[in-house]
C-alpha cells in the first residue's frame, strides 16, 4: 500500500466518522445513520455497518430484560436519544482514565462528559497516558485529557475539573446517569461509592425509587491483572462490600526503617517519613508535586546506597508515596473497554449488563471469568445494619476507635456520639478540644451496656455506622 493511498483511506474514514456527528444545533443532528427515526436513516456505509448504531438501533434477544441482572427493557426507537442525552461522569484521567475517554469519544454517540482529576503530569505518565504529550507535563490532567478530546472529536464536550473529588457535594453528583470509576487507590474508590450509596432515595415501602439510582461502573488494574464491576446502589452488591479482598497497608515498625532497612521500601519511606519532616518541618509534602517527589527519590537513592540496597527507582517512589495501584498499558486498554461497553448497556439497554464482576488476568493468557459478587448482608454503606460489639467495660473510648481503624470497618477518623452526648469529635477544632478528655475514660464511664452509638467517618460521606457496645463483664455477672 502506497503513501498516498494509505492517506487516502485514513481521510475518508475520517470524513464518514465526522458525517456521524455534524450538529446543527443543541439538540439536533444531521446525523443519518445515528438517527433514531426510521423515516430519517439511510443505509448504513460498508465502514458503519457494525458500529454502535447496529446495536442499538436493532432489536436483539440479547437485550438487557432478558439478563441476570435486568436494568430496562431496549427499545430501538429512542436507545440512541438515551445514550446522546446522558451525562457521564469520569473519575480519574490517569492510564485508565484516558483509556475510558478514548472509549466513549470513538462511540460517536456520547457526547456530555465531565472527568475529575486531582493529579498533575509526569514525565512518567507518557508511556500508556496517550492523551498527554511533553508540552502538558505539571499541568492538570482532567484539564489536558479534556482538551485533547474536545480537539479532536468535536462531537464531544468534556468538561473538567481539577481537584479532589470530596470537594464536590451531593447536588454534583446527582446530575449524572452513570459514573466511571478509573481511580487508583481503595481510600478514593470507598468515599465516592458511598457517596453515590447515599444519593438513593426510597418510597414509602422503603424500596429504592429507580430515577435516584445512579449506577457505578468500577475499574481497576494492578499489573497484568484487572477487574470491572457494575454497582446498581442499594441493589447489588457495592464497593465496600468486597472491602475485604482489598489487604489493608501492612504497617512497618518505625524502628526499622530508621535502623535497619532491607528492602527499597524502607528507603523511600525513610525519605518521606522522617527526613522530610526534619528538612521542611514548616512544609507538609506533596505528593502531587514533581520536585517534592525527586526530593524523596534523590534521598531514598542515597539511602539504599548507604545500605547496599538497589532497586530504588523514581515510579516505585511514586507507588510507595501515593499508595498507587501499578498499571500496565494493555490491561488499561481491556478494562477500560469492559467498563465503558457496561455503560452503554446501563444507558441503553441494547444488551445483557454484567453480573455483577469480571476478572481479567493477563498473566495467565486472555482469560477473564464473571461472578456475581453478593451483597453483605452487614455493609455499612449498602445495607442498614445495625453492628454489636461485645466489649469489656473497661475499655477505654480510645480502644474502641482504634478497634474501628483497624479491624473490619477500617475506618480512618472516627467520631462518635451516644444518645445523649458527644464522645469524641473530630471537628470542629474547639469540640475535638473539649471531648478530648473521653479517650482516656472506660466505657462504663461514658455510657451503658446495650447502648446505640452513631459513628461518623470521612470515608462514609454524609452517612454513619450504627454500633451497639454491649459490656461482656455484665454479662457474665
Amino acid at each position: 500500500m502506497t503513501a498516498s493511498t494509505s492517506s487516502s483511506i485514513s481521510k475518508r474514514n475520517a470524513s464518514e466518522m465526522m458525517t456521524c456527528t455534524t450538529s446543527t444545533s443543541n439538540n439536533d443532528t444531521t446525523t443519518t445513520p445515528f438517527s433514531s427515526s426510521p423515516s430519517r436513516r439511510r443505509p448504513l456505509s460498508r465502514r458503519q455497518r457494525g458500529n454502535l448504531a447496529t446495536l442499538l438501533t436493532r432489536k436483539s434477544p440479547f437485550s438487557n430484560e432478558t439478563g441476570s441482572l435486568p436494568i430496562g427493557e431496549h427499545d430501538p426507537e429512542g436507545a440512541i436519544a438515551l445514550v446522546r442525552n446522558a451525562k457521564i461522569l469520569v473519575v480519574g484521567a490517569g492510564g485508565l482514565g484516558c483509556e475510558i475517554l478514548k472509549d466513549l469519544a470513538m462511540s460517536c454517540v456520547v457526547r456530555d462528559v465531565v472527568v475529575m482529576d486531582l493529579d498533575t503530569i509526569d514525565v512518567t505518565n507518557l508511556n500508556r497516558q496517550f492523551l498527554f504529550r511533553s508540552k502538558d507535563v505539571g499541568h492538570s490532567k482532567a484539564e489536558s485529557a479534556a482538551k485533547f478530546i474536545n480537539n479532536r472529536c468535536p462531537w464531544m464536550n468534556v468538561v473538567p475539573y481539577h481537584g479532589k473529588i470530596q470537594d464536590k457535594d451531593a447536588e454534583f453528583y446527582k446530575q449524572f446517569n452513570v459514573v466511571i470509576s478509573g481511580l487508583d487507590n481503595v481510600e478514593a474508590r470507598r468515599w465516592l461509592n458511598g457517596m453515590i450509596n447515599n444519593l438513593v432515595e426510597f418510597d414509602s415501602d422503603g424500596d429504592p425509587i429507580p430515577e435516584s439510582i445512579i449506577p457505578i461502573i468500577d475499574g481497576g488494574t494492578e499489573g497484568f491483572s484487572g477487574q470491572s464491576r457494575l454497582i446498581l446502589p442499594r441493589i447489588t452488591s457495592c464497593f465496600e462490600c468486597s472491602l475485604d479482598a482489598f489487604a489493608p497497608s501492612a504497617a512497618v515498625p518505625l524502628c526499622t526503617i530508621a535502623e535497619t532497612p532491607r528492602i527499597p521500601e524502607h528507603c523511600i519511606a525513610y525519605a518521606y517519613v522522617l527526613q522530610w519532616p526534619r528538612t521542611f518541618p514548616d512544609r507538609k509534602l506533596d505528593a502531587d508535586s514533581p520536585s517534592d517527589m525527586k526530593w524523596v527519590f534523590d534521598r531514598a537513592l542515597e539511602r539504599g546506597e548507604k545500605f547496599g540496597i538497589g532497586g530504588v527507582t523514581y515510579m516505585l517512589t511514586l507507588g510507595v508515596v501515593k499508595n498507587i495501584i501499578p498499571a500496565v498499558a494493555s490491561t488499561n486498554a481491556i478494562v477500560s473497554a469492559v467498563c465503558v461497553n457496561e455503560a452503554m448497556k446501563v444507558l441503553s439497554f441494547c444488551s445483557q449488563s454484567l453480573n455483577t464482576y469480571k476478572m481479567y488476568m493477563g498473566s495467565e493468557g486472555i482469560y477473564s471469568h464473571t461472578f456475581v459478587y453478593e451483597q453483605k448482608s452487614t455493609c455499612p454503606v449498602c445495607t442498614a445494619h445495625t453492628h454489636r460489639l461485645s466489649l469489656p467495660s473497661t475499655t477505654t473510648l480510645n480502644s474502641l476507635l482504634q478497634q474501628l481503624c483497624d479491624g473490619e470497618f477500617r475506618l480512618e477518623a472516627p467520631s462518635i456520639t451516644s444518645s445523649s452526648k458527644t464522645l469524641y469529635m473530630r471537628k470542629p477544632a474547639a469540640l475535638e478540644k473539649a471531648t478530648r478528655g473521653n479517650l482516656d475514660k472506660n466505657l462504663k464511664e461514658l455510657m451503658t451496656s446495650g447502648e446505640e452509638l452513631v459513628v461518623t467517618d470521612p470515608v462514609f460521606p454524609d452517612t454513619s455506622l450504627n454500633l451497639v457496645v454491649t459490656f461482656e463483664d455484665e454479662k457474665m455477672a
